[in-house]
């Protein structure tokens, strides 16, 4: 089996990686760098829920001791506060809180989860200069990547050729395989820039997040938001004027002092300085993700970050809606659309979250004195933020793909639960077929579609009964005869669903449809349709098959 070959070993790439091996898909990882990485403590990433749930699965462990969940998040105005969510089960609590982390550590987490799995390769010092497809696979051309600096010189026959079955460009906004592909980037530069500092401190909201509007101290500009890292850490960003100054390391240090004493009675706390630097962010999409058997994702396919958006999120999405489909190709084969698929879904999402920003922008950067007189103009603009930074609404909320060409059609039996289709399914209890009882997430990335059955009381069955009881024989053959590979589970309970319910679930955590008692011929139907139809060489047999069967004239 040829491996699926991805340029870039930052978090999307690395995800991937993972995600296509732990579905039995071998991968090799090409990195330009040296494999070690970058330690910068004011360069994080925020994931969410779905994201958490996911780089769990793959194996990476540095987001217990090194990512901090917040207690709560709360924002001030000048010296009023505002809004506190508190984070929890709780009723009335605002749901699971995000993870915060640094990204190195983060990568460096991935990184030994990619090194220790068999079906990664991982080959550093790698630069890509060439590439060309076939219709049966991908070929990438390689260079040490100190070359040019060393001043090697030679023909293209030097260094090394790569084939794969498929190319992945996760190689960031510079994306070589995205100028090798010929592939436009428009966009916009400089949307937002920030001034971020780590340093190690106490303030008076442990384990909170803040955000602070035209906080009323010298030189704290129109907005400082604090948030937590693990031992005491903390990430502090300043909003900057779109043309403004260069930040110097005087003026920064300046910054840290004033903000530390306004929250602090005036006075500044002791603190240690980890890291400094100016974050610039850029909003840019590139206008095709798929070329033949080449791929972008990650950076290279999408630039995001203004409001409180999170590009490395997005990458992670990316890696997860595309590996199931390159497993499904890799082992049974696979259709243009579903290949198609994960530029109409993705790039759409990314798309939607960019234009979301691109709208709130005006509002919340735009003219001082209209902002002001707006009425709740002031209460507007933080719930904005808060959703951006928080996961929620147009600007942050996991994607839903309910317009995506793998949508199932219409069925008579068709019926609505809590979770519309395409979006993201509740992580409820689920009864797996070796009769252990697990979230459903855990049973995710494993190359098949879920089939989940509500019915209430079965947790307190003996497997060997309920296997075998009611409508389970006639749904275990429907789910043995789908065109593609399927897991049956059991749950008790499903938010919005009557006993009976059966939901089809896509490899990626996605509802694709929801059925009102067992259907076999429907769920063929809807199994058929995410998978994108019949794969082209089964569809080109059928053709050859016909041809073959026709009488020769005389």
């Amino acid at each position: 089996m040829e491996p699926v070959i991805i340029a870039g070993a930052g978090p999307a790439g690395l995800a991937l990686a993972l995600a296509l091996a732990g579905q039995g898909v071998p991968g090799v990882v090409l990195d330009e760098g040296s494999g070690t990485g970058e330690i910068r403590p004011a360069r994080t990433v925020v994931l969410r829920t779905d994201t958490i749930a996911l780089v769990r699965r793959l194996g990476c462990t540095t987001l217990g001791d090194e990512g901090a969940p917040w207690t709560a998040w709360r924002t001030v105005r000048r010296r009023q506060d505002g809004n506190r969510l508190v984070f929890g089960s709780e009723p009335g609590a605002a749901g699971p809180s995000p993870l915060h982390l640094p990204q190195h550590a983060l990568t460096r987490g991935l990184r030994e989860a990619a090194a220790l799995h068999p079906l990664v390769r991982l080959v550093t010092g790698s630069r890509i200069d060439a590439l060309r497809q076939d219709t049966d696979g991908v070929e990438v051309h390689t260079r040490p990547a100190d070359a040019d600096s060393q001043g090697v010189t030679g023909s293209e026959t030097e260094g090394t050729w790569w084939r794969g079955s498929y190319l992945v460009g996760c190689d960031g906004a510079r994306s070589t395989v995205r100028k090798l592909l010929e592939i436009r980037f428009p966009g916009r530069t400089a949307v937002e820039r920030h001034a971020v500092a780590a340093l190690r401190t106490e303030l008076p909201w442990p384990g909170e997040a803040l955000l602070h509007r035209r906080p009323p101290w010298p030189g704290a500009g129109e907005e400082v938001i604090a948030r937590p890292l693990p031992d005491g850490m903390w990430r502090l960003d300043w909003l900057l004027p779109p043309r403004g100054d260069l930040v110097t390391p005087d003026s920064l240090l300046a910054r840290v002092r004033h903000t530390l004493a306004g929250w602090c009675e005036g006075t500044t706390p002791p603190y240690e300085l980890l890291d400094t630097g100016v974050h610039t962010t850029h909003h840019r999409l590139a206008l095709r993700w798929r070329v033949g058997r080449a791929f972008l994702a990650g950076d290279a396919a999408h630039l995001l970050g203004a409001i409180g958006t999170q590009g490395v999120e997005e990458g992670l999405r990316d890696a997860e809606n595309l590996a199931w489909k390159l497993t499904l190709a890799v082992h049974q084969g696979a259709s243009e659309a579903l290949l198609d698929s994960y530029q109409a879904e993705r790039r759409s999402a990314v798309a939607a979250r960019l234009r979301a920003a691109d709208q709130s922008l005006p509002v919340l950067r735009g003219n001082t004195a209209l902002r002001v007189r707006l009425p709740g103009a002031a209460r507007s603009h933080e719930a904005l933020l808060t959703d951006g930074h928080l996961g929620r609404g147009p600007l942050g909320a996991p994607p839903g793909y309910a317009r995506s060409p793998l949508a199932p059609p219409s069925a008579p039996s068709a019926t609505l639960v809590a979770t519309e289709p395409g979006a993201p399914v509740e992580d409820v209890q689920v009864t797996a077929p070796d009769g252990s009882t697990v979230p459903l997430r855990d049973r995710l990335g494993r190359g098949r579609l879920l089939v989940l059955l509500i019915a209430p009381g079965t947790g307190i069955w003996d497997r060997r009964h309920w296997l075998t009881a009611g409508v389970m024989p006639r749904l275990a053959a429907a789910v043995s005869a789908l065109p593609t590979r399927a897991e049956l589970l059991v749950a008790e309970t499903y938010p919005g669903a009557p006993a009976h319910t059966v939901l089809l679930v896509r490899p990626d955590g996605h509802l694709a449809a929801a059925f009102s008692g067992v259907r076999p011929a429907e769920l063929y139907s809807a199994a058929d349709a995410v998978r994108g139809g019949a794969p082209q060489s089964a569809v080109s047999s059928k053709a050859e098959a016909r041809a073959g069967a026709v009488p020769a004239s005389d």
